[in-house]
């Protein structure tokens, strides 16, 4: 791939993870670095992943360098052996021998053999399982524990805030097609997350409880084995014998995308936010023409004392809110280091002296940012019901918002009370496990899930989500965000180079589009400049793929979405949005979610109306020399999508 091209797509020269497809009988999987992906029996995808992870104490993944690579592949089945080395930030050193053996008739292991060279300092070290969670959430699953008890019961419907699993010697769990798939563990004890808690399309299975102490360190010269068995069985009269779906999606559908103009929908299209930090405020007051062409609904200035802001960083906010002439709202990490009366009333006092007028405030304590896991001890903090009512006496008058300045795990742990607040709120971030290009598209099949288990918990409360980038602003996790210096795809960067790409304005449709039956009031994106920002202003100003979208987004605010039917062999593969205003202006946002080019034709039931459209490509944008380039297309006939375009439509 070329230089333009990958920059295009990607926003990184970085080459892409190889992939190569096994088969073994009813087996077939994808080899990538040396884990598998998408293991499917028959065609249907059973595991989503198997794979050995070293986590280095601040749960970053130590890449680990593979060698003496050896593949065997007959019509008896595979096998798959290698060695590899990793190195934590400290400069320890581990090896590791991995062999994967899957016969035609029979089952799946992996074996893996460890060796610390080196006291080595982890987070955690071995087999990580992940069940895919279309399908499985909700499915009636057997666990057999290691004292030898067996437990009947299911995976979580909802995002279960805890391990839904502990001490698992074996899980199955039966799938509607009438496939039982069985997963065995040896060599620790391992439990399961709900990974969709971190907007993760999976359920992952992993060794060393949580309750365990973290960090800790394997001593030199010590050795520890694990394995992985995975088998499948047919249960009798419910398997279909005679379905047969493919194990890679064909490559030549053809998605048909059906507006239905006689229902208006009931949902209306959020207003989009834009998050702005004290360091991005001088980058906004000197190009204006970004907000102003941008016509986000409101921006969210986000203060923090605990990182030493105060009255100079409030005046500047108040600057740029009459720059924009936008609604603002503050986001304020309470230190929590005195009365929560206190704090709140000397906020009040620094807004009033800067003169910044904002029409709500969200609250959350700062120690909330970092997560305490199953087995931690908490850190002190003041309770929520006292810090809500100093909010209401403090601030008369503002709307409170109540939630997470982190992730919606942390939100299903310590919920806010509801009676005190105006709205709730949390951020996502799709690199917080897996920053490989799949994985973070997937993380879009967990944001319906997460809006769903929200909603269980807040009810009819108004409901916001953001900042969303790509990148990680703040790490719950650990003491820092990993740095990108090399424009990497990095689990838990910063900085991701994808958010600056037509990868980036793809995922952010993707967004959007999974949305759909949240009610939510306000989605506000990662930042307007800057690492997770929209647009880049270090040399002149370039506007990424994702501002593009992104205004597409904000007029779409306050119109009706309307419903939108995909019909295709992959429909998961294509995300459209489209919405209309009071006006009856119809806007359509399309994309490609995938790196393969896709045909998409548009219809519409009840009338046809003509759009005026135009598509956003690597062609386009090569062409151009500006990441903004687009053409125009004709939406009813057939058009072809390369990887990761999108198309934005309104109607004539």
């Amino acid at each position: 791939m070329s230089v333009d091209l990958a920059m295009a797509r990607y926003g990184t020269t970085q080459a892409r993870e190889q992939e190569r497809s096994v088969l073994a009988g009813p087996w077939s999987a994808l080899l990538v670095d040396g884990a598998l992906r998408e293991i499917r029996y028959r065609g249907v995808e059973v595991i989503r992943s198997v794979a050995f992870l070293v986590r280095d104490k601040d749960w970053g993944t130590c890449r680990p360098l593979l060698a003496a690579v050896g593949i065997d592949e007959d019509e008896y089945g595979f096998r798959l052996v290698y060695r590899a080395q990793c190195a934590n930030p400290d400069g320890q050193v581990l090896n590791y021998d991995l062999g994967i053996v899957c016969s035609a008739d029979g089952v799946l292991r992996f074996d893996a053999s460890v060796t610390a060279h080196d006291a080595f300092l982890t987070a955690r070290c071995g087999f990580c399982v992940l069940h895919p969670i279309d399908g499985v959430a909700g499915a009636p699953a057997r666990v057999e524990h290691g004292d030898g008890t067996r437990e009947e019961s299911a995976f979580p419907e909802l995002i279960d805030p805890w391990q839904p699993f502990k001490d698992i010697l074996a899980i199955e769990h039966d799938l509607a097609c009438g496939l039982t798939v069985r997963c065995a563990f040896t060599g620790d004890v391992f439990e399961m997350e709900d990974q969709r808690n971190w907007s993760d399309a999976s359920f992952k299975t992993y060794s060393r409880p949580l309750a365990l102490p973290w960090p800790y360190t394997l001593e030199a010269g010590s050795t520890q084995r694990q394995s992985v068995t995975l088998s499948v069985s047919e249960r009798s009269g419910v398997w279909p014998g005679s379905a047969r779906a493919p194990s890679i999606p064909a490559q030549d559908d053809l998605t048909t995308i059906t507006l239905d103009l006689a229902l208006a929908g009931g949902e209306t299209m959020p207003a989009l936010g834009i998050a702005i930090a004290a360091s991005e405020i001088d980058a906004a007051l000197a190009h204006p023409e970004l907000l102003a062409e941008l016509a986000p609904q409101r921006i969210m200035l986000s203060f923090d004392p605990v990182a030493g802001h105060g009255l100079a960083e409030l005046e500047r906010f108040a600057a740029l809110r009459r720059c924009a002439n936008l609604p603002a709202v503050l986001e304020y990490a309470l230190p929590g280091a005195d009365d929560p009366r206190r704090e709140l009333n000397a906020l009040a006092a620094l807004i009033e002296a800067a003169g910044l007028q904002i029409v709500g405030i969200v609250v959350s304590p700062s120690v909330h940012r970092q997560s305490n896991p199953p087995g931690s001890i908490s850190p002190p903090c003041p309770a929520l019901d006292d810090v809500y009512r100093a909010a209401r006496a403090a601030l008369p008058g503002l709307r409170i918002g109540g939630g997470m300045l982190s992730y919606f795990t942390e939100l299903n742990r310590k919920r806010p009370p509801l009676e005190l607040v105006d709205w709730v709120t949390h951020a996502t971030c799709p690199i917080v496990h897996a920053a490989d290009d799949r994985s973070v598209m997937q993380t879009l099949e967990a944001i319906p899930h997460i809006t769903r288990s929200c909603r269980s918990l807040i009810g009819a409360q108004p409901y916001s989500i953001g900042p969303v980038s790509i990148g990680m602003r703040q790490n719950p996790y650990g003491s820092r965000v990993m740095p990108n210096p090399h424009r990497e795809r990095i689990a838990m960067a910063g900085f991701d180079p994808r958010q600056t790409s037509l990868f980036g304005g793809a995922w952010l449709a993707g967004y959007a589009a999974a949305l759909e039956g949240a009610r939510i009031d306000t989605l506000t994106l990662g930042a307007l400049t800057g690492e997770r920002g929209l647009a880049d202003v270090s040399d002149g100003v370039t506007r990424y793929p994702m501002y593009v979208v992104a205004r597409a987004l904000a007029a779409m605010s306050g119109s009706h979405r309307l419903p939108v039917a995909v019909r295709a062999a992959e429909p998961s593969a294509v995300a459209c949005i489209a919405a209309r205003d009071a006006q009856g202006r119809i806007r359509i946002v399309v994309a490609n979610l995938t790196d393969r080019a896709r045909t998409v034709r548009l219809t519409f039931r009840g009338r046809d109306v003509p759009l005026d459209a135009f598509i956003s490509d690597e062609e386009t944008v090569r062409a151009a020399g500006d990441m903004r380039g687009s053409a125009s297309v004709e939406l009813t006939r057939p058009v072809v999508l390369r990887p990761y375009a999108f198309v934005i439509g309104v109607s004539l």
